[in-house]
């Protein structure tokens, strides 16, 4: 056996290995090393076909990895920060919101979450209003019926990045590594809102003895 030939037989390894992965970025390096070894076997055997193929796959799939790693490191450098998901806007969509809109109702089935850029948005239940720059409607996709737990309405006219569920799903699926700093960045917005609603809960309850004094006087 010559020394191309081992190249070629290692490199239908790799192919075979590369099929049984499970997370994308072990599949692209596994995969740019069997185009290589695919492009040195077909150069000495002279597979015209397989040396196209190959020369296509090779940039694709480094171009694949570059893209994910360059995903990996925007999600680690978010998830060490503040609630920020300026990470995710490349894969969001741009739309224009309508003063008086409502972008979803409580209890409506969810689907998407939302990248507030410019205009006013209200969160009607606990009446909170949100910033620019913040992300809403990611709880939903944690909720095990995906409905809508508030409503969020526009109250100045504005612009919104919107991504999907499925989409999101798409992007875990590629790489378990994002699902898992998501989860953490939903998590902290889920305690942020616990103490921000025991914060509530305490505000009302130092109220309440004011509020039997002025019945009392009243009564009186």
């Amino acid at each position: 056996m010559t020394w191309f030939e081992a190249i070629g037989w290692f490199g239908a390894v790799l192919a075979v290995t590369g099929s049984a992965m499970k997370t994308i970025i072990p599949l692209r390096c596994i995969g740019i090393g069997a185009n290589i070894c695919s492009l040195i076997f077909s150069s000495f055997t002279g597979n015209y076909p397989s040396i196209v193929v190959n020369l296509i796959l090779l940039p694709l799939n480094s171009v694949r990895l570059y893209q994910m790693l360059g995903l990996i490191k925007r999600v680690k450098q978010a998830s060490k920060s503040d609630l920020s998901m300026e990470w995710l806007k490349p894969f969001m969509t741009r739309r224009k919101t309508t003063s008086g809109e409502v972008l979803f109702a409580k209890g409506d089935s969810a689907n998407c979450m939302y990248f507030t850029i410019s205009g006013r948005y209200r969160l009607k239940e606990i009446d909170i209003e949100l910033l620019q720059g913040q992300v809403v409607g990611e709880m939903g996709f944690m909720s095990p019926r995906n409905t809508r737990s508030q409503t969020l309405e526009c109250i100045e006219a504005g612009e919104v990045l919107s991504i999907s569920y499925d989409e999101v799903r798409q992007l875990y699926f590629q790489n378990p590594e994002f699902g898992f700093y998501f989860l953490r960045l939903a998590s902290e917005r889920l305690f942020s809102n616990m103490e921000k609603m025991e914060e509530e809960i305490t505000r009302l309850r130092a109220e309440l003895p004011g509020v039997g004094s002025v019945q009392k006087a009243a009564s009186a």
